[in-house]
């Protein structure tokens, strides 16, 4: 409660109509029940949680894109939600704008946790005895959609994280904070590499993003270019356990990929095709993998991706360009990145393993049973 009135170092302040303080704070333990609760899937097997893992930086490093109920492919990574109260576009492809709506994507999507309606998700939640009271001491009503979307909503909004290296040395003028190789890597991110372009450095604080959507030429290299020209697939069937398999051997065992078009799936206008949206920069280390599509493991990764200019063609934004960096100012770049790690996620991470949820057993056949 005190992050959302008194932002951590480096944060903008937050325009939030706190009002009643007790209300608001029953209002963020409701949200983080309700995300830890793995009742709200089609099958009481999937949570919010399970895909925004609190000791993976509220992401999910196992995998480069989700899984959902009864194993089911996801096409995207997993993004943070840390600092997520920032966002002004929720989803890689921004087609959501507000937190207390895009919660209902994840608990509809047939992919992710399945309900067939937003009536049966409230339902679910009506039947389970541990919810009694809770909406009607927070909101003074029962469950509702518009109740339901602001729990969640205030309980993401109160995972702040920020007063890292880069803050105590940028905005507390702590010049002892920040290494000089780290010093180094925000001149190139501010300079020669341009990096500062898209995720711009705000002087009352800053999230790292434009709240824009950009063509990196990423997905048209996923998409277009013939798999078959790039080698050998590195799998990862278990954290540190990475196999290169053929293609074919993929092919075998599994569903083709799915393309992902990006912002033209939301709007269906030619012109956001493979446009998907720049992500905060805040907490990065913490939250590999990284892209749309996970497809990236390490920073040093993406400051490669970058470095080469991206992947060009006609689509490509025209801001990217081969940056023709040297060794140390990759590593300068990796170094500055890694000094964006808050202060704090032990507090967030102990918070939110502190919640208690009914037994999803019980509250569950006799949700499912008399809907």
């Amino acid at each position: 409660m005190a992050r959302l009135v008194h932002p951590p170092l480096g944060l903008p302040p937050l325009d939030l109509a706190i009002g009643d303080a007790e209300k608001m704070a029953e209002r963020i333990a409701l949200g983080r029940k309700l995300f830890f609760d793995r009742r709200l899937s089609i099958n009481g097997t999937m949570s919010c949680a399970m895909c925004h893992i609190p000791e993976q930086g509220f992401a999910q490093h196992e995998l480069a894109t989700s899984v959902g109920v009864e194993g089911r492919s996801v096409r995207r990574n997993a993004p943070t939600i840390l600092n997520v109260a920032y966002m002004e576009l929720m989803f890689h492809d921004g087609r959501d704008d507000s937190l207390e709506t895009q919660i209902f994507g994840p608990l509809l999507a047939q992919a992710e946790m399945a309900n067939p309606s937003v009536g049966f998700v409230l339902q679910t939640i009506r039947q389970a005895k541990d919810y009694d009271g809770l909406f009607e001491s927070a909101y003074g009503e029962p469950v509702d959609f518009g109740h339901l979307g602001s729990a969640l909503a205030a309980y993401e909004r109160s995972l702040l994280l920020a007063n890292s290296p880069f803050d105590r040395w940028f905005y507390g003028k702590q010049d002892s904070a920040l290494t000089d190789q780290a010093k180094k890597g925000f001149a190139l991110f501010t300079g020669k590499a341009g990096c500062a372009i898209c995720h711009p450095v705000e002087e009352t604080g800053t999230v790292f993003t434009d709240q824009q959507l950009h063509n990196t030429g990423l997905g048209y290299l996923r998409d277009i270019v013939d798999p078959s020209d790039q080698g050998p697939v590195a799998v990862q069937v278990a954290p540190g356990v990475v196999y290169n398999l053929a293609r074919s051997t993929i092919d075998s065992v599994g569903l083709p990929r799915q393309k992902d078009l990006g912002r033209k799936e939301v709007t269906n206008d030619p012109d956001d095709m493979y446009l998907f949206k720049t992500p905060g920069l805040r907490n990065v280390a913490l939250t590999a993998p990284y892209m749309h599509d996970g497809s990236l493991r390490r920073l040093r990764d993406v400051v490669d991706f970058y470095d080469q200019g991206g992947f060009q063609y006609e689509g490509t934004d025209p801001a990217l360009r081969p940056l023709h960096l040297t060794e140390p100012e990759k590593k300068a770049l990796v170094a500055f990145l890694e000094s964006l790690t808050g202060e704090g996620i032990a507090d967030l991470i102990a918070e939110a393993r502190g919640t208690e949820i009914g037994n999803v057993e019980a509250d569950l056949n006799s949700a499912k049973g008399s809907y």
